[in-house]
């Protein structure tokens, strides 16, 4: 209880000295004012409640945490109503169920970072796989381009001798053609 009222007289010094060198506004340190205001209040039903004896602890405890008046827990958003889960647990109990919560959490994370570096890793390969393909299609790019080149340069090697081939017919027509006028002229006719 001496801690407490140390940190709140603390809090107060703090609060007078932010509010004096302008470190926050003045509307922001009247509302912290009614904070540690409230956290006064709360200090000295704490203090009656150890001083009573035969008091509900669960009772006690829930008045601090609804912040005594419904009214007021309205108007200020930091006073909260215990959750239906904590009512009747024990600080002890509620520390320990928080610790269960965490540990829950870190495995639900380490369980989440390690399909996050199996994704990464697939990501990796496949950027790898990807990069190999394209290897492989600039290589076959490649082949397809000389493999035109010479088709065409074939097609008209083709296209010359085509060409040749039929003036070169013609010719042995003729010269047939002349052999056969040579041979009909030199028959003898009878």
């Amino acid at each position: 209880m001496q801690n407490l009222s140390g940190k709140i007289g603390q809090l107060k010094e703090s609060l007078l000295r932010s509010v004096s060198t302008r470190q926050i506004t003045q509307l922001e340190g009247d509302r912290r004012q009614n904070l540690v205001d409230e956290l006064l209040t709360k200090e000295r039903q704490l203090q009656t409640s150890f001083q009573r004896e035969g008091a509900e602890p669960d009772l006690v405890r829930s008045s601090l945490m609804a912040g005594g008046a419904r009214s007021s827990s309205r108007n200020n958003p930091w006073v909260l109503e215990e959750p239906e889960e904590t009512r009747g647990f024990t600080f002890q109990e509620i520390k320990q169920q928080q610790h269960q919560i965490i540990r829950e959490q870190d495995a639900g994370l380490d369980a989440l970072s390690s399909i996050l570096a199996r994704q990464k890793q697939m990501g990796q390969d496949i950027g790898n796989e990807l990069d190999e393909q394209n290897e492989i299609i600039d290589d076959v790019s490649a082949l397809v381009d000389t493999t035109d080149s010479k088709i065409r340069n074939q097609t008209r090697h083709i296209k010359l001798v085509d060409g040749k081939s039929g003036s070169c017919a013609m010719m042995v027509v003729i010269v047939l053609l002349l052999v056969a006028i040579v041979v009909v002229a030199v028959w003898p006719t009878h």
